[in-house]
């Protein structure tokens, strides 16, 4: 599969501390990352990975299948804690999460999260879960829809493309990924169109796969999961979820959450977390001139104290 992972080696020397270590990779994706970390590991080292996409989960099942330290799930990166019970693990060495939708998810056709080629408009991750692209756009009101480019894709024309869904499903069902981009071609000026077109996608992908509210979970699970000194690797590409990590770390990073002028502290707040990266790393001018999609990383890093 032809996917560059993003700040590679910049997230494996943050994330490996231990060459015997045990590691978790909630979003292996085509398996870039779990490939670098198994090359560091020692042969007492062990790799734990989710992914809940069927094509990447069967592709690094394949890949990683005569190495006896590479464990993969079919799941969702929210399931670590169970799957630390099912693999007699206490704590891990260093979990990572690579937000990112692959180059393949991006360019295949068959994947259905490309804008570019005609495709069934679905966008799940796992298409046995929840609702699609489609039946979203086909059921909720014009209202709800706004919403979701605007909170979701931060698309400033959110109800003129909202309206205009309402219109066209009045009509026909949408059911490819041509009929939506369609719609906003005749109301986006061509210089604004990709960026449009991404923001939208990126709404419908983050509302059917519930992406924010995953990652508020396994961002919660994950810091109760670490060993002291074991770290915890984030890349992100978009604003929405930058901002989630970037809190998170922040609060955990915190020892007291009292009002400023309380005399002494009540809260019983407990730092668990110290910020390795104080601002978050992004890629090189030269990584992103070899991949264009690692422009919008962003990496933050904390350790568990």
């Amino acid at each position: 599969m032809n996917h560059v992972p993003v700040l590679l080696n910049e997230s494996i020397d943050f994330l490996l501390t231990k060459k015997e270590g045990i590691y978790f990779d909630g979003t292996v994706g085509f398996g870039g990352h779990s490939e670098a970390i198994l090359k560091r590991l020692n042969n007492e080292g062990k790799l734990i990975a989710t992914d809940k996409d069927i094509t990447a989960f069967e592709y690094c099942k394949k890949k990683f299948s005569d190495d006896k330290r590479f464990s993969i799930y079919r799941t969702s990166f929210t399931s670590i804690d169970s799957i630390s019970k099912i693999e007699f693990i206490d704590k891990f060495d260093g979990i990572l999460s690579d937000l990112g939708v692959s180059s393949y998810q991006l360019d295949s056709s068959e994947a259905g999260f490309t804008f570019r080629n005609d495709a069934t408009l679905d966008l799940r991750m796992n298409k046995e879960e929840g609702i699609s692209a489609s039946d979203l756009l086909n059921k909720f009101p014009q209202e709800d829809i706004a919403k979701i480019f605007f909170e979701l894709g931060e698309e400033k024309n959110a109800k003129i493309i909202a309206r205009k869904i309402v219109e066209f499903r009045s009509k026909e069902k949408f059911s490819s990924t041509s009929q939506l981009r369609q719609i906003i071609e005749k109301i986006t000026p061509r210089k604004y169109l990709t960026k449009t077109l991404s923001r939208v996608f990126q709404a419908l992908r983050i509302y059917v796969n519930n992406e924010l509210e995953e990652l508020k979970i396994f961002l919660d699970k994950s810091v109760g999961l670490l060993n002291s000194s074991g770290r915890i690797v984030v890349l992100s590409y978009h604003s929405l979820e930058d901002r989630i990590v970037k809190e998170k770390f922040k609060y955990e990073g915190l020892s007291c959450i009292c009002p400023p002028k309380t005399p002494i502290c009540i809260c019983g707040k407990k730092q668990r977390l110290k910020i390795i990266t104080k601002k978050p790393l992004t890629p090189e001018e030269n990584e992103i001139r070899n991949n264009r999609r690692a422009r919008s990383a962003k990496l933050r890093v904390a350790e568990k104290i």
